[in-house]
């Protein structure tokens, strides 16, 4: 899996440049089509959509806002079939947030 991040400073340079990166994330996603390695990704909202449950004693408790206050984001994430690990931290490399913020790479764990 390949969690993309975003801050409000990425934000920014892809709202201002949102036709290039676009582009650039057409062509790697295409890419990762023709060459099969494309599972899904999703984008999403942003943290202030975001609702934190936890459960304490039974009594379940949520707060509006991401678990983690951070100025960095998850923003979306890509799932990707990869021959390595290797592989899937060179595709991370070439997408436009590595640049603007941050990739991470963590394989997905097959059996639950």
């Amino acid at each position: 899996m390949l969690m993309i991040y975003a801050n409000p400073e990425s934000q920014q340079a892809v709202a201002d440049h949102g036709d290039a990166v676009m582009a650039e994330v057409d062509a790697l996603m295409k890419e990762l089509g023709e060459s099969g390695e494309l599972v899904g990704g999703q984008a999403l909202d942003g943290p202030g959509a975001a609702r934190t449950v936890k459960v304490r004693g039974g009594v379940p408790a949520v707060t509006d806002g991401p678990f983690l206050e951070a100025k960095e984001f998850l923003a979306g994430y890509l799932i990707v079939e990869c021959a390595s690990v290797e592989r899937a931290t060179e595709i991370a490399a070439r997408w436009p947030d590595a640049r603007l913020c941050a990739m991470e790479v963590r394989p997905i764990i097959d059996e639950v």
